[in-house]
């Protein structure tokens, strides 16, 4: 059953299992993994550029033993539908140092294989123009931008991966349309998707400048060459970069970088709401509490606070120990294995939802705007009650 589009950007997260039709190397250290959708579930998978899947599996533990394990990775490829009603979900997935799922996907993972895939979230996209066609322009990237715009777009390493089907996107929806990538790596080597940015620059010879800033290799300009820092920023966006009347900025990348960006933008008073970023990392890493939520005992007779939260109409209450500082998430997860999450660490926002009664500290949020937030939305993987009794709602 197909999904409609303006019901499809407003829907909850859900998994359903995917073939893997093609893995394709892109660098020693990363892959472009193709999954096939059905005709039958093509409306789950719509999606627009800059928005991400997670990806669930099970892994063995350090004893063995086999666990669920979930891991976010961008979109790659801008939508497209086949005649015959099917289409794909293309993610590139870069080995991390000690990264579980990335080293045994980079090393075993093969067309044949499946995997339950999430149906595609996230707020890193274009909004430039008529925002209600935007939110109703699913797979149909063509209707995404009805007017030309600039746009800037600054990546470093696997931060590349929605930026590039951004790029494809809006350059093809506008004649007149403009678009400054700064794409940032250690070498030549690490680059992602480098034939890709080489085919878009010569489809795009003057609308489309690339400026590729190597930190350990020597390039003939200077201000390519080295760490991008404050100052080489600030150089880049003085000559390289087309940074007057910039309609968007897009910024992905490790927290630093981000930040970096974000700073050196508000000191030159661009807006912020003309600036989209998202994260791959926050830069204070920490593990996970588990998966599946961690293990938390519950004593009546102690001093608990009371969680109520919705999830597809159906409404459940869970008591948490004050002294556990657990989050509603990991709460909610002891009795709802399907509460939706996938980082579990503030940054994708898949665990989103609407704060009806009570307060909550939210420790960390990388993932919801300024006006969500002002909405009484939350990222429930960092929110902890601050009132004996706090109500959410996950299907508002």
């Amino acid at each position: 059953m197909s999904v409609p589009a303006n019901a499809a950007a407003r829907r909850r997260a859900a998994f359903h299992t995917l073939t893997v039709a093609q893995v394709r190397r892109l660098t020693e250290d990363a892959i472009e993994v193709t999954f096939a959708v059905p005709p039958k579930l093509s409306g789950y998978y719509d999606y627009l550029p800059g928005q991400y899947v997670a990806l669930r599996t099970q892994m063995p533990d350090d004893d063995g033993v086999p666990r669920e394990v979930r891991r976010s990775y961008s979109i790659c490829a801008a939508p497209v539908q086949f005649d015959d009603g099917s289409s794909e979900i293309r993610v590139a997935i870069k080995r991390d140092l000690g990264g579980q799922f990335s080293t045994w996907a980079n090393a075993e993972l093969s067309a044949g294989a499946t995997m339950d895939v999430m149906s595609p979230m996230g707020a890193f996209i274009s909004k430039h123009g008529d925002v209600s066609n935007v939110l109703t322009g699913m797979n149909h990237p063509e209707d995404l931008v009805r007017g030309a715009g600039t746009f800037v777009a600054i990546a470093a390493g696997s931060g590349i991966t929605p930026v590039i089907a951004i790029a494809r996107t809006l350059l093809a929806a506008n004649a007149e349309t403009r678009f400054d990538l700064v794409y940032a790596n250690k070498a030549s080597m690490d680059v992602m998707f480098l034939e890709e940015l080489a085919d878009l620059k010569d489809r795009y010879p003057a609308r489309l400048a690339l400026h590729h800033v190597l930190s350990r290799e020597q390039r003939i300009a200077p201000l390519m060459s080295g760490r991008l820092d404050a100052d080489k920023l600030e150089a880049l966006m003085g000559t390289a970069i087309h940074g007057d009347d910039v309609d968007e900025w897009f910024l992905c990348g490790p927290f630093e970088l981000v930040q970096l960006c974000r700073d050196v933008l508000a000191a030159r008073g661009v807006p912020t709401d003309r600036i989209r970023f998202e994260l791959f990392t926050t830069g204070t890493p920490s593990r996970p509490e588990g998966q599946a939520g961690r293990r938390v005992v519950v004593d009546e007779s102690e001093e608990n606070y009371k969680i109520t939260f919705t999830l597809d109409g159906l409404k459940a209450d869970i008591l948490s120990p004050t002294h556990a500082r657990e989050s509603i998430l990991n709460a909610a997860l002891r009795v709802r294995p399907d509460v939706p999450f996938a980082c579990a660490g503030g940054v994708c926002g898949t665990c989103r939802a609407k704060l009806v009664s009570g307060h909550v500290d939210m420790a960390e949020n990388y993932a919801l705007e300024p006006d969500e937030v002002d909405n009484g939305y939350v990222l429930t993987c960092q929110s902890r009650p601050t009132t004996p009794e706090v109500t959410v709602d996950y299907d508002v």
